[in-house]
């Protein structure tokens, strides 16, 4: 009669290299991003220990750094549906926009209220502004590459007709709980909105990799007629991403203008290499079906560094551009290698 305390038996080492093989297959891209963030990292500690040593530094990178990751991060699902998004600029601006309407119309009677009801404005504005650009995609047949260069101008000037090109005072925003909601200091230390970019990653991570929605993100974008056939419904699976960007494009526009405490009519630009560069370069490819949440969220720290970095090791911006380039093509190259070698 066998013991009831039996014990399992140890792998081999042969079956403990293929375990480990398996884990290095299964979080390559995870693993490549993070060693350039290291390397990275550790080159620029070297230039410019003092700068690197200091806690202001880090303060910095967490206060700025979710301008554009917060949209990065959804913006991965829409790569990996096989599709971009290049109006995520415009759309900040268009949500606040929204909110600038609501607020003034209950600034002399209940601005504090205003605030309230401008924040929700400008989250559904975005939401309309992203299942416009899924609807014109997917219903329309329109490239998406196309469509989001349309509506990207398309929303900037409803912007500039709204304002009338002219900015908005946010002082108010202080008198309310949303300013240290978003842009406060957790524990006096930590900016509220790197933890909002922690948790938008989280939740994104949790529906790209434990939720059927992103089981039919990743298939639609592995292959459309595959994802129809096993039941996906692609057309809204492709809208639903990208009402995720616009949401989240508006909501850090909110952030952005809440920190200055002011709305400008161009806010929004120059927001387009980091948030296209944290995706690309995080690992989610451009043909679809292959992404990584945490892949996006570590790329745009790695973008937010380059600048301070050079600028901390003495060297001219100049630089910038050279080092963007050098670190996006490392870093593809030794993804593709860690593929290779693994697959």
């Amino acid at each position: 009669m066998a013991s009831a305390n039996t014990t399992e038996r140890p792998l081999s080492p042969a079956k403990e290299r293929g375990k480990f093989a398996r884990l290095l297959r299964k979080y390559a891209l995870q693993i490549a991003i993070v060693f350039v963030a290291l390397l990275l990292w550790a080159f620029f500690f070297w230039r410019s220990p003092l700068t690197w040593g200091s806690y202001a530094i880090y303060n910095s990178l967490m206060s700025t750094t979710p301008y554009f990751a917060l949209m990065a991060i959804p913006l991965t699902l829409v790569v990996v549906a096989k599709e971009i998004d290049l109006s995520f600029g415009s759309i900040m601006a268009w949500g606040m926009a929204a909110f600038s309407v609501v607020f003034m119309a209950l600034r002399d009677t209940n601005p504090q209220l205003g605030v309230y009801l401008g924040f929700l404005a400008c989250l559904l504005a975005g939401l309309f502004a992203g299942w416009l650009n899924g609807f014109i995609v997917v219903k329309l047949g329109i490239p998406s590459l196309v469509t989001t260069i349309g509506t990207q101008f398309f929303w900037r000037g409803v912007v500039l007709v709204v304002t009338d090109g002219q900015g908005l005072g946010m002082t108010v925003v202080k008198e309310t709980i949303l300013y240290n909601l978003f842009v406060g200091r957790f524990l006096g230390v930590i900016p509220a909105q790197f933890l909002w970019t922690i948790a938008f990653g989280i939740i994104v991570w949790f529906f790209l990799n434990h939720h059927k929605f992103g089981a039919h993100v990743y298939l639609v974008g592995d292959n459309v007629d595959s994802a129809r056939l096993m039941g996906v419904d692609v057309e809204r699976t492709k809208i639903a991403t990208f009402a995720v960007v616009g949401v989240a494009a508006a909501f850090a526009g909110f952030v952005v203008s809440e920190q200055v405490l002011f709305l400008w009519p161009t806010l929004g630009d120059g927001y387009l290499l980091n948030t296209l560069a944290s995706v690309f370069l995080g690992g989610t490819s451009v043909f679809g079906g292959t992404g990584t949440v945490f892949g996006t969220f570590v790329a745009a720290f790695i973008i937010a560094i380059i600048n301070p970095g050079i600028v901390a090791a003495g060297w001219t911006a100049y630089w910038t551009q050279l080092i963007y380039g050098f670190i996006i093509v490392v870093s593809v190259a030794l993804q593709s290698i860690l593929r290779k070698r693994l697959t």
